[in-house]
């Protein structure tokens, strides 16, 4: 599985990094998140899949 962000759409509100801090870091220059792997471990895409679906604006691609 690999992952994106969308960073038109991402607000920075943190919910991905809550959910999966192993994928997800939030860059507090730019203050959006940012992915940390290039390929998900798969002991981690259901996690990945949930902070997909919790992102308000819908900005976390997940690529199966």
């Amino acid at each position: 599985m690999k992952v994106s962000i969308d960073y038109d759409l991402c607000m920075g509100d943190r919910n991905c990094n809550k959910v999966c801090p192993e994928v997800f870091e939030y860059d507090e220059d730019q203050m959006i998140s940012r992915i940390l792997v290039d390929e998900v471990p798969a002991h981690l895409e259901d996690l990945v899949r949930k902070a997909a679906d919790e992102c308000a604006p819908k900005a976390i691609i997940v690529e199966e």
